[in-house]
């Protein structure tokens, strides 16, 4: 299937997110879509598929001009789109969310579930993935919401299939066997998106780029002829001279120390300490425990035994309103369920956590509280024409920008970042980066929970590691690299 899009234009009141956009895609490649969060990448998809009706501008596939008008149009005729943002129902199973409107039915109309179990079987052993079909989707993490996404896109028979930051929560191995199957699928004539912040992948499996600035096309070019800084300065309009900024750690005193957190089936035994000023990196392969320990920690999670020290003093933190009064921040890997409350706008989220400073006497400081949000959204260069937008209708990295806010706004002495830069782009990566030097220079504990090795390396001052619920070792800054980080994080010494 080859599919044309010409001077392509979208606003949303106003705000003008694509301005002229040309892509085309060609039979049986894999073309990579870059650039910063919010420069229309999604919504040009969006626009092809049907979800948003463009306003001027043409598309053609194979030579016909189309336009769809939903995206269970574009679906049936082979177009399938992957969000970023998962689309699972919590509260159905895996199989029932693999086939949620296209359920298999028997001749006399009951459903034939001997049949889905095969099928989601087959796609499951394709993916090397296995979680137990009749498991309940909500309880499954992020990275095994990624897989069954990406199962669903594989069993429609797609032409076209659109990934929108498909690795963002997947390990490693997860990762590598995605790489195969878009392999076999390319050969098999399937074209590929692959909208990716993570550079490194873009070079590895993509034929061609597009790379676009704030919703116009800025170049596209074959692989081999383009480079990492070449794509960085397109993207962004400037150089980055380094991915990760240098960091000169003046550390204090161990101002936050947990001993022997326990929780059955989850992890055991778990202690570590953090310096005020320091980032302590957690690393380890998904459904290591990295995540539940946090939530643990930040009272999100009971523990069976364990002790959470701040300052020198024993705390108990049973709900996450107590470890908020203690001085600890969370920010989630899970922005859309657990960080953000979609239909509020960026001043209501970025307020949640401190609004009863702004009311002393019951009645809210409303300049008070502008002013702070309004140095919030300059501080992480938020993208948004007023506070008051709703946070859903922000670009994925610009919402994760306000969890930042929200949390960096409660002045915390511990914070703790959970995937800080899942979905993020290159630009905006580096500025999540800068803030973290800025807080730990005043003296904040950091702990960063990352899946991106190289985010492991660049910013940690000490890295844990941790293999089924047990921190299997630590590597102080100097001495860590990938190589032993992936052999702690299998269970070797």
């Amino acid at each position: 299937m080859h599919i044309e899009m010409r001077n392509i234009y979208k606003a949303f009141g106003t705000n003008q997110v694509l301005a002229g956009v040309d892509f085309d895609l060609a039979s049986g490649e894999v073309h990579a879509l870059m650039g910063e969060n919010g420069a229309g990448k999604s919504t040009m998809m969006n626009v092809l598929t049907g979800l948003h009706p463009k306003d001027q501008g043409s598309i053609f596939i194979d030579g016909t001009e189309t336009s769809f008008s939903n995206p269970k149009e574009a679906e049936q005729n082979g177009i399938t789109f992957i969000h970023q943002e998962l689309n699972i129902w919590p509260d159905m199973t895996v199989l029932e969310n693999l086939f949620i409107g296209k359920e298999i039915k028997t001749s006399i109309g009951l459903l034939n579930t001997n049949k889905m179990k095969a099928l989601a079987k087959s796609q499951f052993d394709r993916l090397a993935v296995s979680i137990p079909l009749d498991k309940e989707a909500g309880s499954c993490s992020v990275g095994e919401q990624q897989m069954i996404e990406i199962a669903k896109a594989l069993m429609t028979d797609a032409k076209v299939i659109i990934m929108d930051e498909p690795t963002a929560a997947l390990t490693e191995r997860e990762i590598a066997k995605l790489f195969e199957v878009i392999s076999s699928l390319k050969k098999e004539g399937v074209s590929i998106v692959y909208i990716s912040h993570r550079m490194e992948e873009i070079f590895a499996i993509c034929d061609r780029i597009t790379v676009m600035r704030d919703g116009k096309t800025v170049d596209t070019k074959p692989i081999p002829e383009t480079n990492f800084d070449e794509v960085v300065k397109k993207m962004v309009g400037r150089e980055l001279t380094d991915r990760y900024p240098k960091r000169n750690p003046q550390t204090g005193e161990t101002i936050f120390e947990v001993k022997g957190l326990t929780k059955s089936g989850v992890f055991r035994d778990v202690s570590f300490s953090v310096r005020a000023g320091e980032i302590v990196g957690i690393s380890g392969l998904m459904g290591a425990g990295r995540t539940e320990i946090m939530r643990a920690i930040f009272g999100l999670d009971s523990l069976d035994s364990g002790e959470i020290w701040l300052n020198g003093s024993k705390v108990t933190i049973k709900a996450p309103s107590k470890a908020v009064e203690s001085g600890i921040g969370f920010i989630t890997e899970n922005r859309k369920e657990e960080g953000l409350i979609l239909d509020f706008s960026i001043k209501e989220n970025m307020v949640l956590p401190t609004l009863a400073s702004f009311a002393p006497k019951g009645i809210i400081n409303e300049k008070n509280q502008s002013d702070f949000v309004d140095m919030l959204i300059k501080r992480l260069t938020v993208k948004t024409e007023s506070a008051e937008t709703a946070v859903g209708n922000l670009s994925g990295g610009n919402q994760q920008k306000v969890v930042i806010a929200k949390w960096v706004g409660i002045g915390p002495k511990v914070l703790i970042l959970d995937e800080p830069t899942r979905g993020v782009d290159v630009g905006a990566k580096r500025e999540i980066y800068e803030l973290m030097n800025e807080l730990t220079s005043r003296g904040v504990a950091i702990i960063m929970v990352s899946s991106e090795l190289p985010e492991v390396l660049g910013m940690s001052d000490r890295i844990l590691v941790i293999h089924e619920g047990k921190i299997t070792g630590e590597l102080p800054m100097g001495q860590a690299t990938q190589e032993k980080i992936m052999t702690l994080a299998t269970g070797g010494q």
